[in-house]
């Protein structure tokens, strides 16, 4: 049987029950009134095809009342929707630019028309929660390697019916919302960018041969202040004397002049793109500036739609997630503490992947096996031209059972089947600690001896494993938090290749995230390193 067909036949039969039932003390005529509504309610929802909306069991909880035979009600229904432009959400998908013309034709059909309109208002308002609680987009469609289930509806249904009863709609909106610090960021931070759009235009930053620098004077400082002024550096602003002949104002000379707070501001700027904060507008530095609002408008509600997608992994506790966009890598204790380093990621033509796994276990002093995509690309190019490659790098040869092969005797034009493993120590890759976590992907987080990469404002360098400072401190709290006995200090003294695993396992995710609040509770907007916004934002922007 359908699984919804018990819900069709309940729903017939209260419609039947009002129907037939009689009372010794009558009924009111609009009760009597409201039946044939019921009825053809009750017949319309026999149609609806079983669908992962919760329709039925909505009026089921209603007892089949209609729900939307008011202007009050579908108006306060259409407000809701239009607040989820907020979210990055098109109200339209919804149907919030029709509904209320759709209801007031309606009420001149049959009780069949009516109920159709009813029916078509609750799937706007459920199909909007479960976009709002799951996402739009199914991470699979855009993401091939996402292996995260969608998690199931969270919210409480009767308590969505509560606020319809109550027509405060924008309370149900509230159930399905994420509720995370950093989503309510997102959407505060989208809500200011669609402000933006009505200030009219701003002049871009022309293109320079020399970069701008504090105490320039040029007509090109007072375009920089109004276009940190646009985003967000109200206070750099200096008023026109000949406007305001009778106040005290700056003259139109200390606009162009590059001063210490137009430096700070740059410099905030900076911090919040990523940019090198030397306070110095240089190519890089101008192009961010000149961003049009409604690119940045379009990067937030990707972003809104990611957070929605890791809403139910950033809410464990204790996690490691590494922000691959953001060069940064998080570590949640169970305790709450929250402990975070830079990172090195994958570079463009080597992306690291998003994985959802668990930290298993840690891998001291560690040797490295080159992957197969390294040794055919970055090291057997470099065999061929010198042997002794090898024997400088520490890298041994060995056959796919693990015997060591003498390197002189391999035909390197075409090895075959042998393996490259460089041996443990101050030159391995690795450094002295590996941090492994099951996948598919052969990505890990570990160690490195290249530490001076850290120092760089965009770190997408590595072959798509993820190099963490400090990681041998947070091996330690992994140990420490899981109720290890080891201590590092020990570890790393011992021998090669010790693998430790963990008492307990902690969850880890690497995710993607183009704009995302930093420490300071700044929205940071990420270069786009592996171009993966713009299949998001289509997916988005096609109609449901």
């Amino acid at each position: 049987m359908n699984e919804i067909q018990p819900l069709r036949q309940w729903a017939i039969g209260v419609a039947l029950c009002l129907t037939l039932t009689h009372s010794p003390f009558g009924i009111s005529q609009a009760y009597a009134d409201s039946v044939p509504l019921q009825q053809a309610l009750s017949q319309q929802l026999s149609k609806v095809e079983a669908h992962r909306l919760p329709i039925a069991e909505f009026y089921q909880l209603r007892d089949g009342q209609p729900a939307w035979q008011s202007a009050r009600a579908v108006e306060s229904l259409v407000a809701a929707l239009n607040s989820l432009e907020t979210d990055g959400l098109a109200p339209e998908d919804y149907h919030a630019d029709t509904l209320l013309g759709e209801f007031q034709r309606s009420q001149a059909g049959a009780e069949a028309t009516q109920a159709t309109f009813d029916i078509k208002a609750t799937r706007s308002l459920l199909l909007a929660l479960d976009h709002l609680e799951r996402g739009k987009v199914n991470p699979r469609d855009i993401e091939p390697q996402w292996d995260a289930p969608r998690p199931e509806r969270g919210y409480s249904l009767l308590r969505v019916v509560h606020a319809v009863d109550d027509r405060v709609i924008d309370n149900a909106i509230a159930l399905a919302r994420p509720s995370s610090p950093e989503y309510q960021q997102l959407r505060e931070a989208l809500k200011q960018h669609y402000q933006l759009v009505n200030l009219g235009s701003v002049p871009f930053l022309a293109a320079r041969d020399e970069s701008l620098r504090p105490g320039d004077e040029d007509d090109d400082v007072s375009v920089l202040r109004q276009r940190l002024a646009l985003w967000g550096e109200a206070d750099l602003q200096v008023a026109d004397s000949s406007a305001y002949p009778m106040i005290g104002v700056q003259t139109a000379s200390n606009r162009r002049t590059f001063d210490a707070p137009l430096e700070a501001a740059v410099r905030r700027f900076q911090r919040r793109h990523l940019l090198r904060e030397d306070g110095v507008v240089g190519e890089q530095t101008r192009l961010a500036l000149n961003t049009s609002v409604a690119s940045r408008i379009d990067q937030l509600r990707v972003n809104l739609e990611r957070a929605r997608w890791i809403r139910p992994m950033q809410s464990a506790e204790p996690r490691v997630w590494v922000d691959i966009a953001g060069y940064r890598m998080h570590y949640v204790r169970p305790n709450g503490q929250h402990w975070d380093s830079r990172v090195v990621v994958g570079t463009p033509r080597r992306e690291t992947p998003i994985i959802h796994s668990t930290i298993s276990h840690l891998t001291i002093n560690p040797s490295w096996t080159i992957p197969p995509t390294i040794m055919r690309e970055d090291v057997l190019p470099q065999v061929r031209a010198d042997i002794d490659y090898l024997s400088r790098k520490n890298i041994q040869v060995v056959s796919l059972s693990g015997e060591l092969l003498a390197a002189e005797e391999i035909d390197w034009q075409r090895p075959g089947g042998v393996m490259l493993r460089q041996v443990a120590g101050s030159a391995n890759p690795l450094g002295r600690v590996v941090v492994r976590f099951p996948n598919d992907d052969m990505i890990y987080l570990h160690d490195t001896p290249a530490r001076g990469l850290f120092q760089r404002d965009q770190r997408a360098l590595s072959s798509g494993c993820i190099r963490v400072e400090g990681v041998a401190e947070l091996a330690q709290m992994l140990l420490q938090d899981t109720g290890s006995r080891y201590q590092m200090s020990t570890l790393l003294n011992g021998g090669s290749d010790r693998n430790v695993s963990l008492t307990q396992r902690i969850p880890i995710a690497l995710h993607y995230l183009t704009a995302w609040p930093n420490a300071q509770g700044e929205v940071e907007f990420r270069p786009d390193i592996y171009r993966r916004d713009a299949a998001l934002l289509a997916a988005l922007q096609r109609p449901v």
